[in-house]
């Protein structure tokens, strides 16, 4: 994955595994959600090159440079509810075109919130989007197709073994999903777990 602006939409606290993963390879990510959730920033160090051009003495680089720079996440506070307000606030905070969208909206508002921010994205720019399996359509089409989409259907049921998908599982799915997002593989559906069987 290389580094560009990205543009996260999920639930407080959802997928920080991919947001810190975005971040170390060099994203600025852009979290906006009803609650603030701090998220890690990766420690760097100067190489010894770096170490060498320091002047003058006992000048310290900070961790992500100057300020306002380098690889970051940022929250911004937004409502589902409110998709035109959400899309304000990302794309202010976001300073340009999105090179990445990863979704995780509620099925209720996913259509408004991801149609309000697709004017956020890049030309041609990859989205990831994560959905409950097991809805009313078998064939599940992307909401914004003139983009190529990667996209992950989360079943109730883990894989390994008879008990519910754990949150490890669907971040190391959504992961990969994302990894073949930017590295500008082709549009492609993903099923993490089982879909919970009917009861009639």
């Amino acid at each position: 994955m290389a580094g560009g602006r990205a543009l996260v939409l999920a639930g407080t606290g959802m997928l920080p595994e991919v947001v810190e993963a975005l971040v170390a390879e060099g994203w600025h990510v852009v979290l906006p959600s009803r609650r603030y959730s701090p998220i890690a920033e990766p420690e760097t160090k100067p190489g010894i090159a770096a170490l060498r051009k320091l002047r003058p003495r006992g000048n310290r680089p900070t961790a992500n440079g100057a300020k306002g720079r380098g690889p970051r996440a940022i929250w911004v506070e937004a409502h589902w509810d409110r998709p035109r307000e959400l899309a304000g606030k990302a794309g202010s905070a976001l300073g340009g075109p999105a090179d990445l969208l990863v979704a995780w909206v509620h099925e209720q508002y996913r259509r408004s919130v991801l149609g309000a921010c697709e004017r956020l994205l890049a030309p041609g720019a990859p989205v990831v989007e994560v959905r409950g399996a097991g809805g009313p359509q078998d064939h599940p089409e992307p909401v914004l197709a003139a983009h190529p989409t990667q996209l992950v259907l989360v079943g109730a049921i883990s894989e390994v073994g008879d008990r519910p998908m754990g949150h490890a599982e669907v971040s190391q799915g959504v992961l990969e999903a994302v990894s073949r997002a930017a590295a500008g593989r082709p549009a492609s559906l993903h099923q993490l777990g089982q879909s919970r069987p009917l009861v009639l």
